[in-house]
C-alpha cells in the first residue's frame, strides 16, 4: 500500500515544503523526504522540480495530484463512516482554539454518549480550520471568521478583548487603556495564524503604534506564564483567556472589537450521527445564536 507515501506527496504538493508538510503530518523531515524518494524511485518518475526553497510540481506531479486528492478523500470518508457506524460507540474528533467554550459542550456530549471516544486538539485559529478542511477533525471551534460554502458556521460565544499585565507592572493601576499603551513596552505576541495576533497588529497599524519589543510565544498558556513573570504585557486577548490570579491585572481595551468564537462543521458531514449530536448539544447550550 502507498497510503503514507501518497499522503506525503499530497501534503508537500499543497505546501511546497518538506518542512511544513512534515509538521502538518506529525513526522520528521527525513521521513517525509524518504517517502517522496521511495515513491519516485519505485516508479521511476520525478514528481517535483528541486530548486530554491520551494518544491514545484513536475508535469507528472501535476497529473497525479487530483487522483491522489480523490483517493485520500475516499479514505477519509471511509474512516469517518466507520467511526460513526456504531449505535453506541464511535469517536468524535474536535479542534479548538481554546478550551473555554468547547469543554462545556464536550462535558454534556460525553454525559449523553459515554461510550463515544472524544479527542480534543488545541491549536490557533488557522490550524484548527485547516484540520477541519483536511478531514483530520469533525468539528472545529475557531475565532477566525471564514466564509466558505462547504462549511456550516455558528456563533458559539463572544468575548471582550483585553490586555493582561502583572500586578507590579506600571500599567497595573489602570482599568481601561488604549492600544497606544503598548508603545515602549515588551509585547508578548502569539504566532502567525492566531486571530488575536492579527487583531493586535491591525489595531497597532491603524493607530500607528509600535511596541518597545516583540516576544513571540506560541501558546496562550505560555503568554500567561510570561505575564506572571512580568516579562511583558500580553497582546490583545479574549477575556476568557485570562485566568483568575492575584498576580494578574486585566485592562479593558478602548475601541476594541468583540471577539466571536465560531463552531464549524463540514456541510457534507453535519447529518452524520456524532457531529449531528454534538451540534445538537451546542444548539441547546448556545440557544438563539444557532
Amino acid at each position: 500500500m502507498l497510503s503514507a507515501e501518497l499522503k506525503a506527496f499530497y501534503m508537500v504538493a499543497r505546501l511546497g515544503s518538506i518542512t511544513l508538510a512534515a509538521k502538518k503530518l506529525g513526522l520528521s523531515q527525513p521521513t517525509v523526504t524518504t517517502q517522496i524518494r521511495n515513491l519516485e524511485g519505485q516508479y521511476n518518475v520525478e514528481l517535483f522540480y528541486r530548486g530554491g526553497r520551494r518544491l514545484v510540481l513536475s508535469e507528472e506531479g501535476v497529473r497525479l495530484l487530483p487522483m491522489v486528492k480523490a483517493l485520500l478523500q475516499q479514505e477519509a470518508d471511509i474512516e469517518f463512516e466507520l467511526r460513526n457506524s456504531g449505535q453506541a460507540q464511535g469517536s468524535l474528533r474536535i479542534a479548538a482554539t481554546a478550551p473555554y467554550y468547547i469543554l462545556d459542550l464536550v462535558k454534556i456530549f460525553r454525559e449523553r454518549l459515554p461510550q463515544v471516544e472524544v479527542a480534543v486538539e488545541i491549536g490557533n485559529s488557522q490550524q484548527v480550520l485547516e484540520m477541519l478542511e483536511d478531514y483530520r477533525v469533525d468539528i472545529a471551534a475557531s475565532s477566525q471568521l471564514l466564509e466558505d460554502t462547504r462549511l456550516v458556521r455558528r456563533v458559539l460565544g463572544t468575548d471582550p478583548l483585553v490586555v493582561a499585565v502583572h500586578r507590579n507592572h506600571p500599567l497595573a493601576q489602570r482599568q481601561v487603556v488604549s492600544i497606544d499603551v503598548v508603545a515602549g513596552h515588551c509585547l508578548l505576541m502569539r504566532e502567525q495564524g492566531s486571530t488575536t495576533r492579527k487583531l493586535t497588529e491591525q489595531m497597532m497599524q491603524e493607530a500607528n503604534v509600535k511596541a518597545g519589543a516583540l516576544l513571540e510565544i506560541g501558546s496562550r498558556e505560555s503568554i500567561r506564564e510570561a505575564v506572571l513573570r512580568n516579562i511583558g504585557i500580553s497582546s490583545i486577548i479574549a477575556r476568557h483567556e485570562v485566568p483568575h490570579n492575584p498576580e494578574l491585572r486585566v485592562l479593558a481595551l478602548e475601541e476594541a472589537p468583540v471577539m466571536h468564537e465560531y463552531l464549524y462543521c463540514l456541510k457534507e458531514r453535519r447529518q452524520a450521527r456524532l457531529p449531528a449530536a454534538f451540534l445538537g448539544v451546542a444548539q441547546e447550550v448556545v440557544g438563539s445564536q444557532f
